[in-house]
């Protein structure tokens, strides 16, 4: 991967420069399918941006790639997990993510680790399928489940 991509920017702007991965979360695709994840998040982690934003919540192997992240993320760089689902219906509890959390907590340091969700919440133009309620519900459960899974890593 070319890595001089980021090079023009400093390195209090690359502090702010993050890059999201979505490995199948646009509607009928298929190609999470075809290129393993955890073989795609190594060659990401290479890029100078320190912000890496990863769709976990619905990944199928989300083992292996957290796997992958702790093996290859660099000091200094911080990964957010994805720990809401946007595409499913179902408004996650907060204890669902609390245990994504403590899952992640377990491959990647703490001063490393952050949550997101797996995409934004109209990932498709003006898509409407996800309502402004079932959003608003799913960002509730990610700062409330985050919260959970603090109070247990702070001990």
């Amino acid at each position: 991967m070319n890595n001089r991509v980021l090079d023009h920017f400093t390195p209090e702007e690359r502090r702010r420069i993050g890059v999201h991965t979505c490995p199948g979360g646009d509607r009928d695709s298929t190609h999470s399918a075809d290129v393993d994840y955890a073989e795609l998040l190594p060659s990401l982690l290479e890029l100078k941006a320190d912000n890496f934003y990863v769709q976990l919540a619905s990944e199928k192997q989300s083992d292996r790639a957290l796997a992958a992240l702790r093996r290859h993320v660099w000091p200094g760089q911080r990964i957010f997990v994805g720990v809401i689902d946007v595409l499913n219906p179902e408004v996650e509890t907060p204890e669902a993510v609390r245990d994504r959390v403590l899952k992640a907590a377990e491959y990647l340091s703490l001063d490393q680790l952050g949550t997101t969700d797996d995409c934004g919440f109209s990932p498709f133009e003006d898509d409407t399928s996800t309502g402004r309620d079932t959003a608003f519900g799913k960002i509730r459960s990610r700062v409330l489940g985050t919260k959970l899974a603090e109070l247990i890593l702070e001990r």
